[in-house]
């Protein structure tokens, strides 16, 4: 019993499936403005975040990547691509689809940036309870 609990302890879970700085990005399930937001948010707490997409919503975190390097918040770090089989029921072979992982690390001036829009925000917010 003490030797399975000692393997039990020593497992490592595969790091990969559980990041806690990766988006699963979906065109169809939020807006593109949930999936910036949620990756400024990622950055304020990791320093980067990992976008991840399937098909036809890689143009959606290519988008997403593009909003937050213009906007002076972000910067590439790596970016893979690869096929992976998907299962499909109405099929008898898997199906294979394109894959894109792109991390993104925060620009030296991330923070200020992040400050001066949330102060920003802050004085419009002010400026219409008047």
């Amino acid at each position: 019993m003490e030797e399975i609990t000692e393997k039990v302890n020593n497992l490592s879970v595969n790091s990969d499936i559980h990041k806690k700085n990766r988006i699963q990005v979906s065109n169809t399930k939020k807006p593109l403005f949930f999936y910036v937001n949620l990756a400024k948010r990622y950055m304020q707490q990791h320093d980067e975040v990992e976008l991840s997409a399937l098909g036809m919503a890689i143009s959606t975190v290519v988008t997403i990547t593009e909003i937050l390097k213009n906007n002076g918040l972000a910067v590439e770090k790596k970016i893979a691509t690869s096929l992976v089989e998907v299962k499909d029921e109405t099929r008898v072979r898997p199906l294979q689809k394109a894959k894109i992982e792109i991390l993104l690390g925060k620009t030296a001036n991330f923070d200020e940036l992040m400050a001066a829009a949330t102060n920003e925000r802050d004085g419009r917010e002010g400026d219409q309870q008047n």
